[in-house]
């Protein structure tokens, strides 16, 4: 199977959207396309699609679109259910139905050969057993039952009518179908939205082990590092391919883009070199044939363009928190969070500058979380308390605090009346909303557009804890970095709600995790938590019977935990005095070098002197450090 794409283009009007698409799917490729928001990712997506959508691109090349066999292409937009009153079970089953049809066939076979045994009938069944067997027939029951509960569904929810879902399960019906149908292409636009880590985890290992080819737009880096086998920038309306994962991808265009840089700047400084020689000598008679052959070698030359620089127009913040909280940020204890009923039991303690991510499966309470401690919803049972001079904010994933009849201006300012409006416009500014776009409604704006307003409002607002509610969603991979660039940056106390595990990992120094029995409270970034999950069920531990354990010394484990966070400052604040001390040394063995030290033996015993007790000093850090470490 392969699919092709040569020079084409598209556009809306009079403007292009894509100007040259030159873009080829192979047979098993894992491809991603990647670039910010609007860019036209999935644009490409619907031209694989529709090819209608396509023309002509600016390219020398001709326009072809080239088709090996009939390949099946699947889009989520594609995927409809004809009768509302079937259950998910029997949509889903129609994903097998090839499957079914031979299971079918090979039981009536059987049927027949208890009855009469002939060469061409047990030739037939032998022969259909094999084509099972090849198309998972004795593994295609498990599959679907897996994803099923992986996508967050019980074994009740089968034998629902489709008409019974809510339109967000309908959609993650629809993807399923999608998936488990296994198209010869299959597209998918976004995959990760609204799943949570559990079920990303598990699409992710599909994904991987998927027998055709995939193509992928996502913001996802962990997900696409861990699948994607090529990836497709779209930039300045081009599309350049890169092969490899996202980390690939990410090495080779800043190797690209330096090597083209530093041959364009070399090939500029020799054209000019050439055109001076070419200058000062073309006029004079014994001179001219060498001027012209410097000429002719400019002509001759393939000239190297300046490449672009990387698109990374993003937003970013100074941020200033004017009064620090107390050490203490805030105490939970056996807190139980719900609405009707109990969805989960917390307790930890957060420390000022410390900052928690709390992830796990969709509807186990994360979000409640946050409601609840922010007083937005009542607690069930239970204690929370804030330590002193905390100052809070919080960023809610429904952005229900915008008002869609405002606009972008009015919207920031009725929150800082005493900002002039220059004040207002550089606020703004610094979130990518300049000119006229301040007076668009918010109603208008896209949905990175109003968690970028959101959080330019929240960050105005220098408060020393953030509570985040799934911030990244609706952003770009560029926009991603630069939250994360900012929030590490932060010198506040910080809790998040996050699906995405490449950002928690940058972010998060501790994790609350909502497992499926309990929640789980762990020092450490994600990867180090991923680490102690594996081990613990490598171990046969039991999560609720360690917490329990841990439970009964509740008290002394927030007190190791003070220790622990004090112990770490004690290594970190070593670290930096050895450094100092050490460059201390090597200023004083430069001294010794000068001339008029080095045969001076007084002063020279001096400098030695002091090298030596500064040693000595290095030497009871460094015996420090390692008793530190090693605790």
């Amino acid at each position: 199977m392969n699919y092709k794409i040569i020079n084409g283009s598209i556009a809306y009007g009079a403007e292009y959207i894509l100007e040259e698409i030159n873009f080829e799917i192979k047979e098993k490729d894992k491809i991603a396309i990647v670039g910010k928001n609007g860019s036209g990712k999935t644009t490409l997506l619907k031209s694989i699609v529709d090819n209608e959508m396509l023309e002509e691109g600016i390219g020398e090349a001709k326009f072809e679109i080239l088709k090996q066999g009939k390949p099946v292409i699947g889009y989520l937009k594609q995927i409809e259910f004809e009768n509302p009153n079937s259950t998910f079970l029997e949509e889903i089953l129609k994903c097998y139905e090839q499957i079914i049809k031979l299971e079918e066939k090979i039981n009536k076979l059987q049927e027949m050969l208890q009855i009469q045994t002939d060469d061409k009938l047990i030739k037939e069944y032998t022969d259909s057993l094999e084509r099972y067997k090849l198309n998972d027939g004795y593994t295609y029951k498990k599959e679907y039952e897996i994803a099923i509960k992986e996508f967050g569904f019980t074994h009740q929810d089968k034998y629902k009518k489709i008409s019974e879902f809510s339109g967000g399960q309908r959609t993650k019906i629809a993807f399923l179908k999608l998936i488990l149908s296994k198209p010869d292409i299959l597209l998918l636009d976004e995959p990760t939205n609204h799943l949570d880590i559990g079920a990303i985890e598990w699409l992710e290992n599909y994904l991987k082990n998927y027998p055709k080819a995939i193509v992928i737009v996502s913001h996802d880096r962990m997900f696409l590092d861990k699948i994607v086998n090529k990836v497709y920038e779209i930039e300045y309306a081009t599309i350049t391919k890169y092969t490899g994962n996202y980390t690939a991808f990410e090495k080779q265009k800043r190797e690209n883009y330096e090597k083209q840089l530093k041959d364009y700047e070399y090939q500029q400084k020799e054209i000019k070199r050439l055109q001076m020689i070419a200058d000062r000598f073309r006029f004079k008679p014994t001179k001219a044939k060498m001027a012209l052959s410097k000429l002719k070698k400019i002509e001759q030359m393939n000239i190297i363009e300046l490449p672009n620089k990387y698109d990374l127009k993003t937003f970013h913040t100074n941020f200033n928190i004017p009064e620090q909280s107390g050490n203490l940020v805030l105490s939970v204890r056996n807190l139980q969070v719900g609405y009707d009923k109990a969805l989960a039991e917390v307790s930890f303690e957060l420390y000022k500058g410390q900052k928690l991510a709390i992830i796990g499966e969709n509807g186990k309470g994360k979000s409640t979380l946050l409601k609840t401690i922010m007083r937005y919803i009542p607690k069930i049972s239970g204690e929370y308390e804030y330590g002193y001079h905390v100052k809070k904010e919080y960023f809610d994933q429904q952005l229900d605090s915008l008002n869609p009849n405002n606009t972008i201006f009015d919207e920031f300012s009725k929150e800082f009346p005493t900002l002039t409006v220059t004040q207002i416009r550089q606020s703004l500014g610094a979130f990518l909303f300049s000119g006229d776009d301040v007076f668009k409604e918010v109603k208008v704006l896209s949905g990175g557009e109003k968690v970028r307003l959101e959080l330019c409002k929240i960050f105005k607002k220098e408060a020393n804890l953030l509570l985040l509610d799934e911030p990244t969603n609706h952003m770009d991979i560029v926009g991603k970095e630069s939250l994360e660039n900012i929030l590490s940056e932060y010198e506040g106390t910080l809790i998040f709600v996050s699906h995405d595990r490449y950002f928690v990992n940058k972010i998060a120094d501790t994790i609350l995790a909502f497992e499926e029995q309990e929640v789980v409270y762990f020092k450490g970034n994600y990867e180090e938590y991923c680490r102690y999950k594996s081990e613990r069920k490598h171990e046969g531990i039991d999560y609720k019977e360690e917490q329990s354990n841990t439970k009964k010394n509740t008290n002394n484990e927030y007190f190791i935990s003070k220790e622990i966070t004090k112990r770490k400052n004690k290594i970190n604040k070593l670290e930096k005095e050895i450094e100092q001390k050490e460059s201390e040394i090597e200023k004083l063995k430069d001294e010794m070098q000068k001339e008029d030290i080095c045969t001076d033996y007084v002063k020279l015993k001096e400098l030695q002197d002091k090298i030596n007790d500064i040693e000595k000093d290095v030497e009871e850090k460094m015996s420090e450090w390692e008793k530190l470490s090693s605790m």
